[in-house]
């Protein structure tokens, strides 16, 4: 006679992100609840910093008991609370929302559309903004909201509120820099610190202005870089999530280091925003944990 297993229970995937004092504990606190509440840990990575005395922990988990995703979430209260954690539960299957800024480039928004349309980003844009129109159509061929803020030393400030505005309407978790060639103020930056990624060309040295790939031809530079990073009130310094590098020699010309600048970039930024709505990126201070 034929027999057949039965059906699993649904089940139900989320991300657990924690950090908190390095002490003793925390990693059996966290696991034994889970375990108690019907939880399988698919993947766990966890880091230790020795300098700052803080730990890290990432896991993906799936509910394979009768629990919710919010009694998951009211039972790791108190382990929380125990070992005074800043921590977050989120379904893994719910897009991250992310707000897309840009200038006149388009390369960088480009491959984002491409990789979002493609399925390689879990995230629904809410808008694209821009302070200038020549990326209205490629917003718009993708069914995406354009907003269009035009900024000046005269209306910087109130731009700014307007794009906290559309960030707070939309519900905007991230906000993606896609060479939007506007600097931040302060103020922006330290009430969306953790929320901004920014993308730049990153050599050695460091060459600023409005053409760096020619800069950096001058010098003869062996290697092309690009640095995500998150935005803070000192510009191109913040916490770095991501970098990529190309060799180059003698023989390209600044147009040739151009393209590769902005292959570099495309891959560096997409690699950032991936890293960060997969929950895998963590601040720690000036820098950053990232569990790949």
């Amino acid at each position: 006679m034929a027999t057949f297993a039965a059906s699993p229970l649904p089940s139900k995937s989320f991300i657990l992100r924690a950090s908190c004092p390095a002490i003793r504990g925390v990693v059996a606190g966290a696991t034994s609840m889970l375990f108690e509440q019907g939880c399988y840990i698919s993947e766990m990575a966890q880091f230790d910093d020795q300098e700052t005395a803080r730990f890290f922990m990432r896991a993906e988990c799936e509910i394979q008991g009768d629990a919710t995703l919010e009694q998951i979430r009211e039972h790791f209260v108190p382990v929380a609370e125990r070992f005074q954690m800043e921590w977050s539960i989120r379904d893994a299957a719910e897009p991250v929302r992310v707000l897309i800024m840009v200038s006149q480039f388009d390369h960088c928004l480009d491959n984002l559309l491409y990789r979002h349309r493609k399925g390689e980003l879990k995230m629904q844009i809410t808008a694209v903004v821009s302070n200038h129109l020549d990326l209205r159509p490629m917003a718009e061929r993708e069914g995406l909201r354009f907003i269009y803020m035009p900024v000046n030393k005269d209306n910087k400030a109130q731009q700014e509120k307007a794009l906290l505005d559309v960030i707070k309407e939309t519900r905007t978790e991230l906000v993606v820099l896609a060479r939007y060639m506007q600097i931040l103020s302060n103020d922006l930056c330290e009430q969306l610190r953790g929320r901004v990624i920014n993308i730049h060309h990153s050599f050695l040295p460091g060459f600023k202005g409005a053409k760096p790939y020619h800069q950096a031809h001058a010098r003869g530079v062996k290697l092309i870089g690009a640095t995500a990073h998150y935005v803070t009130a000192d510009l191109d310094e913040g916490p770095i999530i991501e970098q990529a590098v190309q060799v180059v020699d003698h023989s390209y010309s600044p147009e040739d280091l151009t393209s590769i600048g902005r292959d570099t970039e495309t891959v560096a930024l997409s690699r950032a925003v991936k890293l960060h709505i997969e929950q895998r990126v963590f601040l720690d201070g000036n820098k950053t944990v990232v569990f790949k």
